[in-house]
């Protein structure tokens, strides 16, 4: 696809505010919860639409609380809400008019919870994306068939364009009722990759209403043209323990992983896989050290709360943020590659060495110029510093924090 897309200033700005946030609240919540069996279960268990179709008289939202939310993603350091509009069901989380396959027409809740979280977002200075899937199980014109969804008893016909007219149409919706959103974030192109997906109009819709939102697609590829971030998925960029990230290479976009707090990502009550505190937070500090964004995710159960273990993982991240936060918001990726012992972040006339797993008392880095000193962050600790032959050679203090032992080296900023 030629490279026709010219981001506006105020795009650029937001790419900017983006690389600088560095965290963010991932939601994966829709009608998926009520069997909490994850946010996969209509395909993985071979439910027809038209039983799928009986889960929205259950799903009572009475226990949602936006200003809750919206706080404790505050609580945790977190800069942005990026939260399903619509997954792979199909299923809006928004009163749209496209179609009654919705929170507002379906549920007992009959209230649309995407304005309620998006006026809560900006009363609260927080950011908001909408997560919103290009694959649907439900619409019978999403047609032919993907790879997904082929059990749900639909008719073996459909008109595939009508559905992109459909597609656009939801998102005209959530980028004019909305307010000011910050992007969207796709999903779901991998089910029919090639299929005519039609992203220039799609992109270039999303990018007249509101110029400064960034579009980013998780589609394992090489960023398109109109697209303003690269997402990795349950991966750090260049890695790919997934599988996911086979052809992804790095461009030059900002970037983002994403990840879960337990193995799902919509609400699963079985799951009590919990990543410890400790793992969470040097993964955000890895991510940062790779020049990315972290965004975390918890599922919702059906009734709007939030699970405590999740809650209290953001909390204990949001502390240790309160007080190593300068050495991860508004850095860029550091000039020493990340290495088994940990990662670099850097901003003018300082580099954080982030040292995460290293039990020796020295360490050796490629040489840095224009070193003047070493200080642990917080306690101002003096760390001594020496250049050697082809490299600089840091002495460790004693005492190291187990989750991350930040060394901020002051530099000459012009040197």
């Amino acid at each position: 696809m030629a490279q026709n897309y010219q981001p506006s200033p105020e795009n650029l700005k937001v790419r900017q505010w983006f690389q600088d946030a560095k965290f963010g609240l991932f939601i994966h919540w829709g009608v998926y919860s009520v069997l909490g069996r994850g946010e996969w279960v209509m395909n993985n268990e071979k439910i027809t639409a038209a039983d799928y179709e009986k889960l929205p008289a259950q799903f009572n939202s009475t226990e949602f609380n936006p200003a809750e939310w919206v706080a404790m993603a505050k609580d945790a350091g977190m800069k942005y809400i990026t939260i399903t509009s619509k997954h792979h069901d199909g299923f809006a989380m928004w009163g749209t008019k496209q179609s009654d396959w919705d929170i507002v027409d379906r549920t007992p809740y009959h209230k649309d919870v995407l304005k309620m979280l998006a006026d809560e977002c900006h009363r609260q200075g927080v950011k908001l994306f909408f997560y919103h899937s290009q694959l649907d199980w439900h619409n019978p014109d999403y047609f032919p068939r993907g790879h997904t969804g082929v059990s749900s008893g639909r008719p073996e016909q459909g008109d595939w364009y009508k559905y992109m007219d459909y597609m656009d149409n939801q998102l005209r919706e959530l980028l004019t009722g909305y307010g000011e959103i910050a992007g969207i974030w796709f999903d779901g192109m991998w089910d029919k990759p090639d299929a005519d997906w039609r992203l220039a109009k799609t992109y270039g819709l999303i990018h007249s209403l509101q110029p400064a939102a960034m579009v980013g697609s998780n589609h394992h590829l090489k960023p398109f043209d109109g697209e303003d971030f690269q997402m990795f998925e349950k991966d750090l960029p260049g890695g790919n323990t997934t599988g996911f990230s086979g052809k992804s290479e790095i461009g030059a976009l900002p970037l983002e992983t994403c990840e879960t707090m337990n193995d799902a990502w919509g609400y699963n009550s079985n799951d009590n896989h919990f990543k410890s505190p400790r793992q969470l937070i040097q993964y955000l500090v890895k991510a940062a050290g790779n020049n990315a964004n972290f965004l975390l995710n918890v599922g919702p159960m059906p009734n709007g709360k939030i699970q405590s273990e999740f809650i209290q993982n953001l909390h204990v991240m949001g502390e240790w943020l309160g007080k190593n936060g300068e050495s991860v918001y508004g850095t860029r990726g550091g000039p020493v590659t990340p290495r088994p012992w940990g990662v670099t972040t850097q901003k003018p006339g300082k580099i954080y060495v982030h040292v995460l797993d290293w039990g020796d008392e020295l360490l050796a880095l490629p040489k840095l110029a224009n070193v003047r000193s070493a200080t642990v962050l917080g306690s101002g600790q003096k760390v001594g510093v020496r250049q050697v032959d082809g490299g600089t050679l840091l002495r460790l203090p004693a005492g190291r924090d187990a989750v991350d032992t930040v060394i901020v080296l002051a530099t000459d900023a012009h040197g």
